[in-house]
């Protein structure tokens, strides 16, 4: 994927609405706290995740799969653990008019789940393999990349235990940054089985009971609910204690030590860069055995700052909503954190396809005509832009000339009655009529002749007074 990296712009400020006078304004309406409006200059990085993430599922044969936003909240609720802050704090929950209780997706591992008990795919061949991409909720606290509607793209592999499937999902998510410009690192964990978790829980909570007094509230609760989630704690007297805390990987048992082996003995054969986090518990109950974190490389702060995405082992997931037994592994990717990333190093995608031909007419009559001759372009699939708003021929050329077109056409009065068209070398400034029937083969033939020429970042300034056949002036139909 070609990108140019530039400087980023500071985003335009809302326009202030001009008063009428004698007339009491009202105040426009904000956008609620943690939500936002993702505005065309951003639009290229966002698009390009998710092609980036077509074109994997793409290579590695996963099929899409697009799922309800809103779900009865059980989905959720049962597998993601009550005493998960997910749960407890950041679910949009409520009775809606029918009685039920329901949930917005807080993430989509589960609804991929559910759809997987529901529509009977236990029959189909196994693995059964599935992406998607779409907008999650969560009333988390909003902050630097994080919203409280974010969107991810997803990977999940159901029906297969071999750990080979956890390494091939890492190996995805690792490329697929790499093909978006940015150079990233795993931090992985083995957490096991729930049995071999038991024997650990106990011996976690022996650790940090005699601390109790330095930790807080929140921290105090997951003492007594969720001691897991200690592991992951923001806070600082945590972070401090973890240092000489028991680490889950000496409680694992042998097979869940021989499947963690076997991920990183194909990480390393890879090449892949990964840090072993004994740490790293991910935040929802449903996980097991491998657990992982996409970072940007180098980074070592805050941990829930710098994951681009996570994801890992789930082989109780399925059963757990109902289902038969069967083994399952996913990773999701946070977009909006993704393209931020991009954007504090610069990449910059293009917002769409470059038009190497621009149409400009003068007159209803040439628009009539024009509009045709612009779907003939499209169903030859070759980009042209226009500015059919604009009358002047001058102030047509200047957009030509700001988009970096190689050619222009122009359309007038006389050209539609002689059923010609003006095909304009932009740079050269020349120009010859052909039949309008025949431009597009001839535009296509130039362009295929021409050599590639990459975009200017600044327009060459080109004559836009050169004479032509047309005047520079509307001409009434």
């Amino acid at each position: 994927m070609m990108m140019k990296k530039k400087k980023e712009a500071a985003a335009p400020l809302s326009p202030t609405p001009t008063p009428i006078p004698g007339k009491k304004q009202k105040a426009p309406p904000e956008l609620l706290r943690g939500f936002r409006d993702i505005l065309p200059d951003e639009q290229g990085r966002f698009t390009a995740v998710r092609d980036a993430a077509r074109a994997m599922a793409d290579a590695y044969s996963f099929d899409r799969i697009d799922l309800p936003m809103l779900e009865r909240a059980d989905v959720f609720l049962r597998p993601l653990g009550k005493n998960t802050d997910v749960v407890e704090k950041e679910m949009y929950t409520f009775v809606d008019p029918s009685g039920d209780t329901v949930s917005l997706r807080p993430e989509a591992t589960a609804s991929v789940a559910r759809a997987y008990i529901n529509h009977g795919m236990l029959n189909l061949p196994q693995p059964v393999k599935l992406w998607y991409e779409g907008p999650m909720f969560r009333h988390d606290r909003p902050q630097a990349g994080r919203y409280r509607q974010f969107h991810q793209v997803g990977f999940e592999v159901i029906g297969v235990p071999e750990p080979i499937i956890d390494a091939q999902l890492i190996i995805i998510a690792s490329q697929m940054l790499k093909d978006l410009g940015l150079d990233v690192t795993i931090q992985i964990n083995s957490i096991g089985t729930p049995e071999a978790r038991t024997a650990y829980l106990t011996e976690l909570v022996s650790y940090f009971r005699p601390h109790r007094a330095k930790l807080s509230e929140d921290d105090k609760k997951r003492l007594q609910k969720n001691p897991l989630r200690l592991l992951d704690s923001k806070d600082p007297a945590i972070q401090e204690l973890l240092a000489g805390a028991p680490q889950i990987v000496d409680w694992l048992d042998e097979d869940s030590k021989n499947h963690f082996m076997k991920v990183l003995e194909f990480l390393d054969e890879m090449q892949v860069p990964y840090q072993l986090n004994p740490h790293l518990v991910r935040g929802l109950d449903y996980y097991t055995h491998t657990v992982f974190e996409i970072w940007l490389a180098g980074d070592q702060g805050e941990r829930a700052q710098n994951a681009l995405g996570g994801g890992g082992r789930y082989d109780g997931l399925v059963e757990l909503l109902g289902g038969r037994p069967v083994a399952g592994c996913g990773f999701a990717l946070g977009v909006e954190r993704v393209a931020k990333a991009m954007a504090e190093q610069g990449l910059t995608p293009p917002l769409r396809p470059h038009a190497k031909v621009f149409f400009a007419q003068l007159g209803d009559a040439a628009r009539r005509v024009g509009l045709k001759v612009f779907e003939e372009f499209r169903k030859a699939d070759i980009h042209v832009a226009e500015a059919f708003g604009k009358n002047a021929l001058k102030a047509q050329l200047e957009a030509a000339n700001k988009m970096a077109a190689a050619y222009t056409l122009i359309l007038g009065q006389k050209e539609v009655l002689d059923g010609t068209i003006i095909i304009r070398d932009m740079e050269s400034g020349a120009q010859e009529i052909v039949d309008v029937n025949k431009v597009v083969s001839l535009v296509k033939k130039k362009l295929t002749n021409a050599p590639e020429i990459a975009v200017p970042a600044t327009p060459v300034p080109v004559q836009t007074d050169i004479p032509v056949e047309v005047a520079d002036e509307e001409i009434p139909a």
